[in-house]
């Protein structure tokens, strides 16, 4: 029942290629840098995991966390509602150079896609997108006199999230907006890995306070002082770093 590891390589270990990924974030607020990094140093070890399909809120910003991953050239897909945002060159190149997919799900859409993912339903009706292009091809229903566009369930096989306590039995408390799609992501994956800012004794965490149950959790990690991708941003950073 004690869900930790020692370190975010060994958390990430178990990710093959071809996997389908949520990760947790909204931009910065709950990016599971760490374990977004610890990614890419094994693809550049040992060539693996590559041609994912990543699903988060946005295609990253600048040169670290998710656009780190799509620069090295590990992501297949993008599903994901904002793929432009402050400084989405990575994706934006990569995308007009036909070398990753994209998804467009309008926000509300994708947030209901993952709960319905996690909750066993394989579809649902929304009036969003209807008469537009990203409804095209997908089932119409009239309800009440207005339509309805069909969407499917969203899953994956691993979800890396970031949250502020986990103890050791996975039960999880999140940071203020940093707690955003995590939650759902957590049930709608078959693997659910989290980095952790404190990881305490079981009855640490007052049982109402708990958000995200250990039932949903896989492996946490303890991430003392996580980095926050704004912060990165800020500083020019680049993952990896870029020598002369």
């Amino acid at each position: 029942m004690d869900k930790r590891i020692a370190s975010v390589d060994g958390a990430v270990a178990d990710i093959p290629d071809g996997a389908t990924v949520m990760i947790g974030g909204f931009g910065g607020s709950g990016a599971p840098i760490e374990l977004i990094h610890a990614l890419i140093d094994r693809f550049l070890a040992t060539g693996s995991p590559k041609n994912l399909t990543v699903i988060n809120n946005n295609a990253g910003n600048g040169h670290v966390g998710i656009a780190a991953l799509i620069e090295q050239g590990m992501v297949r897909k993008m599903v994901c509602s904002f793929p432009r945002s402050a400084d989405p060159r990575v994706f934006t190149e990569k995308y007009l150079s036909g070398e990753i997919e994209l998804e467009l799900v309008p926000q509300g859409t994708l947030a209901e896609r993952i709960r319905a993912g996690g909750a066993g339903i394989p579809a649902f009706f929304t009036p969003t997108s209807f008469g537009t292009d990203l409804a095209k091809g997908k089932p119409v229903e009239v309800f009440e006199g207005r339509s309805y566009v069909m969407e499917r369930w969203l899953k994956a096989d691993f979800a890396l999230l970031k949250a502020e306590l986990g103890d050791f039995y996975g039960n999880l408390t999140y940071r203020m907006a940093a707690r955003n799609f995590a939650p759902i992501m957590a049930m709608a994956a078959a693997r659910t890995v989290v980095q952790v800012s404190r990881a305490v004794e079981p009855g640490t965490i007052d049982p109402e306070a708990v958000i995200t149950p250990g039932i949903f959790v896989d492996t946490i990690v303890e991430v003392a002082d996580p980095a926050q991708e704004e912060a990165l941003n800020r500083a020019g950073a680049h993952y990896p770093e870029v020598t002369a």
